[in-house]
């Protein structure tokens, strides 16, 4: 007999379901007590199914709502429904996947792939064939149910689907698929694609089977009249470009071709899937042949997509001009990820490399995230960087009249289009920065404010070239005016100028110090004026000056003018509000600049970061032994304050020393290093490394305690961890005698120096700490030399005269004092890393000499004749010059 539910019972569950459709809180907060305690009945679950899929006299949102309710109870407490409860609702759903109401169809569906995600995709198994038969129904409705949930179920549980686990339903289900590419309905049609995309991705076998008809099905449908099919399409080509582009290559012209078209499409949601191709097809290494003789079609259709649509400038509110009075509704304030102390050695090439403007085309960030605007934008990036300058040719004519067009709209995105172009094309574009870097500066004035804030994006862009010509020509009147921009009265250009100044900062660096005092006069006027939002952009502009000037900053005129907001704002904010994140960062960046001049800010500074990092851990301890009582701590909270904490020993130096005898940061900090979250360890070995530097004396009494939790961390799974581990056991080993703990670590040391595809700043970090290891402990280092002489010599030779290669480099002598022979076979390296030195002090080129000489004698002369003709000409002049060999 099957369930039937009764009437009083069913009344109340209707009522609740009115209510809770309300939008008063005092009613929803009802409801959500009233669901807890009907959830205590077993057969409440009986009742919302019931509404679902029986109760036709009701409105279709209240039986969808009861379908909802139902999934959330499903998703929290499934494994505990009584078996007959969970029997009668697979059975419904089953029976009424062909519901007369599309709105039902996908309530249903969705309920269904939940019950399948809690593991029941194998306690269900006459699930997936009868929804396979059921698509062989004549009922539409009831076809499209089952392909609905079909979909949702592809793309819930796509591996599964191809495991042995359920004896690989795909081989039937793919098959099935690729016969609804041609139904007369372009729902189902467009159902079936998307079923057989979710599978191409992981290059499930069933797929790669069949690739060749899916393929031809493809072709096929590219022309289909329905724009929800012709994405799908598109996204399937894009995705098969990635996995499979040897299926593609026979055809690629044709598939050029077509997507050439689609990017055009009027439906924007199909161009928009069909511009990604071409982001996809510049990762691929046939890009440059394939794609160099559709240049001249494909440009304009990107520079074309790169114009604001009218639904943009809606949203983006391009018409109101002046909004800096309107505060920030919060949920425009993106989360910020705070990136963790990460300790690098400064290099021979000063440039650092281009990296950095990955995140570049956030230029309206603020609408729906991707649109067709930044793909086509980020497409135009890459092919630049695929195809230098041979791109110009197809963009220089489109540019000129683009960037002096009457309409606002086409002009901002002439001037996008100069953004996107600049990394790849830079060295075509030079002849013609010394006349557009001037009209740009003028855009910067436009009377739109969506012009002034691309302007400012697309100089940024530029500013490498900026700098590098006499000041007077670009870098001021560019400075001058991105200083009047960062005090715009609309909120978008203020925030554009501010991230355009933060990169001009890191260009410019020292050649900004004839301008401090203007600069920080615009800065901390901008403090008054900004909404919350673009202060947090701010404080980055303000922390990146600090990096880029140093102690230049330290004049009593300047501390003056900069660190009263700063410390109003520290004061104004809540140990849990999470602007601190960004002061802190802010704050850590002028403490390193100001060094002394910090002084009188930094006990209170100093006190609050201990305190952050005390409540965080005891936070994280309530949670561990009560996690039913508390919620887990945001550990960022800790992780700032520790790099903050860095920051101040670094800058300080010496003088932290009382500040750290009067506080517990060495417990706390104990605690910190063994911390499970990777970043709280980082930022622990960081402050470690720093303390070492500064203040040895309060960390000596604790290094029995913390050398067996450095080397465990000696583990390159986490890079960053790993890294600063490393440096600080380098800088212990400058303070004291590492005889008892060289085993602890060595060994690991050793084996991350010799593994392939390790960044280069672990590398080089490695290196400098087992130098200084040989230095302290030669005796126990150097029986391993042969081991990791020769990486040791390739990571240290790029790296610029400093102290910690100094220290590396005299251990390395000495290691070799100790053990000739380990050196021997990989001489040439040495002689290779020496010459790297542009001016060693005189005891360790005195100590280079006498190795080079030492080796030379050794082997005689004829032999050291026929060893250095394999020396490059430059090698062989420096080490003639320097050392006479």
């Amino acid at each position: 007999m099957d369930w039937q539910p009764d009437e009083q019972g069913l009344q109340q569950v209707l009522q609740l379901l009115k209510d809770s459709q309300s939008p008063n809180t005092a009613t929803q907060r009802i409801v959500q007590d009233k669901l807890k305690q009907l959830n205590q009945f077993p057969d409440f679950n009986n009742y919302l199914i019931f509404v679902l899929t029986r109760l036709k006299s009701e409105d279709e949102p209240t039986r969808s709502l009861s379908g909802l309710i139902l999934k959330n109870n499903v998703k929290a407490h499934y494994q505990s429904f009584p078996p007959p409860v969970a029997d009668f609702i697979k059975q419904e759903c089953l029976n009424n996947i062909g519901d007369a109401s599309s709105l039902i169809r996908a309530t249903i569906g969705i309920l269904i792939t939940t019950i399948a995600s809690k593991g029941e995709l194998q306690m269900w198994p006459e699930l997936l064939p009868q929804l396979c038969n059921l698509l062989n129904s004549e009922d539409y409705n009831t076809c499209e149910g089952a392909f609905g949930a079909l979909q949702k179920i592809c793309e819930d549980s796509s591996e599964l689907l191809d495991s042995d686990a359920l004896n690989r339903p795909l081989n039937i289900m793919i098959p099935k698929f690729l016969q609804f590419f041609k139904h007369c309905s372009p729902k189902i049609r467009s159902h079936a694609i998307a079923c057989v995309n979710q599978f191409i991705m992981d290059r499930a076998q069933a797929l790669m089977d069949n690739i060749d008809t899916f393929i031809e099905h493809l072709f096929a449908l590219a022309v289909d009249d329905d724009p929800e099919v012709r994405k799908n399409v598109c996204r399937a080509l894009v995705m098969l470009l990635e996995v499979r582009i040897d299926r593609l290559i026979p055809h690629m012209h044709s598939i050029i071709q077509y997507m050439l078209q689609r990017t055009q499409d009027h439906d924007e949601n199909v161009a928009l899937e069909a511009c990604e191709f071409w982001l996809t097809l510049a990762e691929q290494p046939i890009c440059k042949e394939v794609l160099a003789s559709h240049l001249v079609q494909l440009i304009p259709i990107l520079v074309n997509g790169m114009k604001y649509s009218e639904i943009d400038i809606i949203l983006l509110k391009g018409d109101v001009e002046e909004d800096e009075a309107v505060p920030d509704s919060e949920q425009d304030i993106k989360p910020r990820f705070h990136k963790s102390r990460t300790v690098t050695l400064p290099h021979e090439a000063e440039r650092p490399d281009g990296s950095e403007d990955a995140e570049d085309d956030d230029d309206d960030d603020a609408l729906s995230d991707w649109n067709l605007r930044k793909c086509s934008a980020a497409a135009l990036d890459v092919l630049a960087n695929v195809f230098r300058e041979e791109l110009l040719p197809h963009l220089l004519p489109l540019l000129k009249g683009l960037l002096f067009h009457p309409e606002w709209v086409v002009k901002e995105s002439g001037i996008l289009v100069l953004g996107a172009i600049a990394e790849g094309c830079m060295q075509g574009m030079v002849p013609y920065l010394p006349e557009l870097i001037p009209h740009l500066i003028q855009c910067l004035s436009d009377k739109k404010a969506l012009v002034r804030s691309i302007a400012c994006w697309t100089l940024s862009r530029y500013a490498h070239w900026v700098v590098s010509q006499p000041p007077d020509m670009h870098l001021k009147p560019l400075m001058t005016e991105l200083l009047k921009r960062i005090l715009d009265g609309n909120k978008r250009v203020q925030e554009a100028a501010c991230s355009a100044f933060a990169t001009l900062e890191e260009e410019a660096c020292t050649e900004l110090v004839p301008y401090l005092s203007y600069i920080l006069d615009t800065l901390v006027f901008a403090f008054g004026k900004y909404q919350h939002k673009n202060l947090l952009i701010l404080y980055d502009a303000i922390g990146t000056l600090a990096d880029s000037v140093g102690h230049h900053l330290n004049q009593p005129e300047y501390i003056q003018k900069l660190m009263p907001p700063l410390i109003q704002k520290w004061n104004e904010l809540k140990d849990e509000d999470k602007d601190l994140f960004p002061l802190l960062e802010c704050l850590s960046s002028v403490a390193t600049a100001l060094q002394s001049g910090f002084l009188p800010y930094c006990e209170p500074v100093y006190q609050r970061c201990v305190t952050l990092v005390q409540k965080t851990l005891a936070q994280a301890m309530m949670y561990t032994q009560h996690p039913e009582q508390y919620e887990a701590p945001d550990k960022d909270f800790m992780i700032v304050a520790l790099d903050l904490l860095s920051g101040l020993a670094e800058g300080l130096g010496g003088h932290v020393e009382q500040l750290v005898a009067r506080s517990n940061i060495m417990t706390l900090l104990f605690q910190c290093m063994q911390d499970s979250m990777p970043e709280v360890r980082q930022s622990s070995f960081a402050l470690l490394g720093d303390l070492t530097k500064a203040c040895f004396i309060h960390v000596k009494p604790c290094i029995a305690e913390f050398m067996p939790i450095l080397g465990t961390n000696l583990n390159p799974e986490f890079i960053s961890v790993c890294n600063n581990a490393t440096w600080a056991i380098g800088e212990i080993c400058m303070q004291m005698e590492m005889q008892p703990y060289v085993q602890m670590v060595l060994n690991n040391l050793v084996e991350i120096i010799n593994r392939p595809n390790t960044p280069k700043t672990l590398l080089e970090n490695t290196a400098i700490t087992i130098g200084r290891l040989g230095y302290v402990c030669p005796q126990e280092v150097a029986p391993m030399l042969q081991q990791f002489i020769r990486p040791w010599c390739t990571s240290l030779r790029n790296i610029r005269d400093n102290e910690e290669k100094d220290s590396a480099f005299r251990g390395i002598c000495m290691m070799i004092g100790v053990n000739p022979g380990g050196v021997v076979q990989d001489f040439i390296f040495f002689c290779d890393a020496v010459a790297s030195w542009v001016s060693p002090k005189d005891d360790l080129r005195d100590m280079f000499y006498k190795i080079l000489h030492g080796f030379k004698d050794q082997v005689g002369e004829d032999n050291w004749q026929q060893f250095s003709e394999q020396f490059p000409p430059l090698l062989k002049e420096r080490l003639a010059a320097f050392y006479g060999v």
